[in-house]
C-alpha cells in the first residue's frame, strides 16, 4: 500500500503554498512533517487526505488518483485529523467516536458487533473510559483532543494522517498519545504521517522526517540526517545546538533567533 504525491503543487486561490513536491509513504512508515508555521505541513496534509486538490501534480493511493477512489473506500484506508474540529451538536463522548464507523456501515447504518468493538477500544485505547458517557463540551480541550483523536482510532484506517496530533495535551498526556501512535505503527502496521512543531518529539518517535520551507522540501530522511544546525538555522532562522544522550537521538537546543537585517 503506498500514498503519494508526484510533482505536487498546492493553492489556496492564487497564493502557491506548496511547489513541485514528491512523496511516498510506504506500509508501516512513520513519518514527521516539520517546519515553521506556513511552510506547508497543514497543506500537504489536506491534500493526502483529500480534502485539497493539486494545482499541479497527482496525489495517489495504490496506484490510483484519490479523485477515481469513491469516498467511502478511502475513508476505509485513510484517516484524517485536522487542527480543528467541525461542531458537531450536543453529543457524548462515545456518540462522537461512533461517527467513525460511518464508512464501514452499510446504507441503513445500522451498528453492528464490530462497530461496537472498535468504539470502545478506541475508548479504552485513549484512556477515555471515565468519560465515554459525558457531553463532548464538558471535557477540557486535552480530553477533546483525544476523543477527536480515539473517533480516527474507531475508523480503523491503514493510514493515519495526523496535524498536530498533540495540540492542548499537557506533557504526559502528548507522551500518551506519541507512544500510542508507535504502538499502532509497530505492532499493526499503520502507517502515519503526523505534522509536528516539537522536533524533539519527531526525532524520538518517527523513523523518517520531513523538514519543509515555503511550501519545499528543505531535507528529508533520518532524525540525525535532517536536525543539523545548519538546516535548523535554513528552515526556522534560529541558531542551536545540537545534543546527542545516550539513546543517540539527536535534541534541538534553540540558542537564538536570527533577526533579519
Amino acid at each position: 500500500m503506498s500514498l503519494l504525491t508526484r510533482d505536487v503543487s498546492l493553492s489556496y486561490g492564487r497564493r502557491k503554498v506548496v511547489s513541485a513536491i514528491d512523496f511516498t509513504l510506504e506500509t508501516g512508515d512513520l513519518v514527521a512533517l516539520l517546519g515553521p508555521n506556513g511552510s506547508g505541513k497543514s497543506t500537504l496534509l489536506r491534500a493526502l487526505g483529500r480534502l485539497l486538490r493539486p494545482s499541479h501534480g497527482v496525489v495517489e493511493l495504490d496506484g490510483r488518483s484519490l479523485a477515481a477512489w469513491p469516498a467511502g473506500n478511502f475513508a476505509r484506508r485513510v484517516a484524517l485529523l485536522g487542527q480543528t474540529h467541525a461542531p458537531v451538536g450536543e453529543m457524548t463522548v462515545r456518540e462522537l467516536i461512533a461517527l467513525g464507523r460511518h464508512p464501514h456501515q452499510g446504507f441503513l447504518g445500522l451498528p453492528t458487533r464490530r462497530d461496537a468493538d472498535a468504539i470502545e477500544a478506541a475508548i479504552r485505547l485513549t484512556g477515555l473510559g471515565s468519560a465515554a458517557g459525558r457531553m463532548l463540551h464538558e471535557l477540557s480541550g486535552g480530553e477533546q483532543q483525544r476523543a477527536w483523536f480515539a473517533l480516527v482510532l474507531a475508523q480503523e484506517p491503514e493510514i493515519l494522517l495526523l496535524d498536530e496530533p498533540t495540540t492542548f495535551l499537557d506533557l504526559a498526556n502528548q507522551m500518551v498519545v506519541l507512544e500510542l501512535i508507535e504502538e499502532l505503527n509497530r505492532l499493526r502496521r499503520i502507517s502515519v504521517v503526523m505534522a509536528l512543531h516539537d522536533l524533539g518529539q519527531a526525532a524520538r518517535y518517527a523513523r523518517r522526517l520531513v523538514l519543509l520551507r515555503d511550501g519545499s522540501v528543505l531535507a528529508e530522511g533520518t532524525a540525525a540526517e535532517v536536525l543539523t544546525k545548519e538546516r535548523i538555522r535554513d528552515a526556522y532562522g534560529v541558531e542551536a545546538e545540537i545534543v546527542r544522550g545516550a539513546s543517540g537521538v539527536p535534541t534541538v537546543v534553540p540558542l537564538r533567533a536570527i533577526r533579519p537585517a
